[in-house]
């Protein structure tokens, strides 16, 4: 096996200077694929010039993260995939040691790596320590593409948060193979893969989709009663908390918490995760 075995999956909105440096940290011999959730020409064209080994899809509008990833993944040729965020950057060894982990567990069908809150010098593990677990972090989640061949990829229900959750789960309820493996480290930022000058209404839109997929992750496993009272005191602190800043008239955080309110009912009456960002 060799790095050309492995496709580097990348979903991007509003990510035009974050992505470079994760891209500069792949070998260029790994074919890339970046979905870019818009219709920015101008964004496909540059990194596409600037970068050999990167093919860039446009989404054409912002899809969200489950259903972008899944148009990617579905494109991959190669052997395995590694979904990455924008915001994440590989060491020089973290595709080798990816490969060999997959050689002494061929029958994975993801592994996922440890997060590595710098970007200092990386571990040269003598040993390989693969663990076998029920879920891994969807920063960067490396897969084995045979065992998704009658299975999909991502619940495209979810626009963001949970959707990594739900796969592993399902994988798991099928007897799929999931590994965490600490000795692969992958810097991440974290909470940044979007740049600086969007971060408020990026952060409106993650309190609405982070409520969203609580309820329709909890019903989807639970049921609808027993997530309503899962949700219950979220639904009255954000009710709660939205009077409590209107009087104080501190806007930003009022704006908050009716998006997690918002994000809350808008699930528990069955919507779609309909909210995108003002951007």
């Amino acid at each position: 096996m060799s790095i050309k075995d492995i496709t580097i999956v990348i979903t991007s909105f509003k990510s035009e200077k974050k992505i470079r440096k994760c891209l500069s940290s792949i070998d260029s011999q790994c074919h890339v694929i970046n979905v870019e959730n818009s219709d920015n020409q101008e964004h496909k064209r540059n990194i596409e010039k600037e970068f050999k080994n990167v093919r860039c899809i446009l989404a054409g509008e912002n899809l969200g993260y489950a259903k972008a990833n899944n148009i990617g993944l579905r494109e991959v040729k190669t052997k395995y995939a590694l979904i990455l965020n924008p915001d994440a950057e590989l060491f020089p060894k973290t595709l080798e040691i990816f490969l060999t982990v997959a050689q002494q567990n061929p029958d994975f069908a993801i592994i996922g790596p440890n997060i590595k809150e710098s970007r200092g010098q990386e571990n040269d593990p003598a040993i390989l320590d693969a663990r076998v677990t029920t879920s891994v972090k969807g920063f960067a989640m490396f897969l084995n593409l045979s065992e998704f061949k009658e299975f999909g990829f991502f619940d495209e229900n979810f626009f963001i948060y949970l959707e990594e959750i739900d796969l592993c789960k399902r994988l798991s309820k099928k007897n799929k193979k999931i590994y965490w493996c600490p000795n692969i480290s992958i810097y991440h930022e974290g909470g940044h893969s979007h740049d600086s000058l969007v971060d408020y209404q990026m952060e409106l839109s993650r309190n609405w989709h982070w409520m969203w997929s609580t309820f329709y992750y909890n019903k989807k496993y639970k049921g609808f009663i027993i997530s309503l009272i899962i949700v219950s005191p979220k639904l009255i602190s954000s009710i709660l908390k939205f009077f409590i800043f209107l009087t104080l008239r501190k806007h930003e955080k009022k704006e908050i918490y009716y998006q997690r309110y918002s994000g809350l009912i808008n699930s528990i009456i069955g919507r779609s995760s309909w909210y995108r960002p003002k951007v």
